[in-house]
C-alpha cells in the first residue's frame, strides 16, 4: 500500500468513528428528550459495568464455573461497602488495590 492509501484509510478509520459520535450529538443539541428517556440512559452505564464485572467476580476463567470463593469477590464486597459510604472515586480505587494486594498475599 501506497502512503496515500493509508492516509486514506486513516481518515476513513477516523470518519467511521468520528460521525456515529457527533451525528446523534449534533442532531440531539436542541432537542428536549422524554424524561423516562433520560432515566433509562442513565442506567446503561451500570449495566455495562455489571456486564463486564460479574463474569470476572463470579465465574472461574478455568472451568467457566460459578465460584462464590474468589478474590476478587471478597475483596470486592468491603470495596462496595467503602464505595457507598464515602462516594468518594480515589479512595474507592485505593482501597480496592490494597484489599487486593493483601488477598494476593494472604491466599
Amino acid at each position: 500500500m501506497s502512503f496515500t492509501d493509508y492516509l486514506f484509510l486513516f481518515a476513513g478509520m477516523g470518519l467511521v468513528t468520528y460521525l456515529p459520535r457527533a451525528l446523534p450529538l449534533l442532531y440531539l443539541t436542541h432537542k428536549q428528550l422524554p424524561q423516562w428517556l433520560v432515566d433509562w440512559l442513565s442506567l446503561i452505564p451500570v449495566a455495562i459495568l455489571s456486564a463486564l464485572l460479574a463474569p470476572t467476580l463470579f465465574t472461574d476463567s478455568a472451568t467457566h464455573s460459578f465460584d462464590l470463593g474468589k478474590p476478587e469477590l471478597l475483596v470486592a464486597i468491603p470495596t462496595l461497602i467503602f464505595a457507598l459510604k464515602t462516594r468518594s472515586l480515589g479512595g474507592t480505587v485505593l482501597v480496592g488495590m490494597l484489599l487486593y494486594w493483601l488477598a494476593g498475599m494472604i491466599i
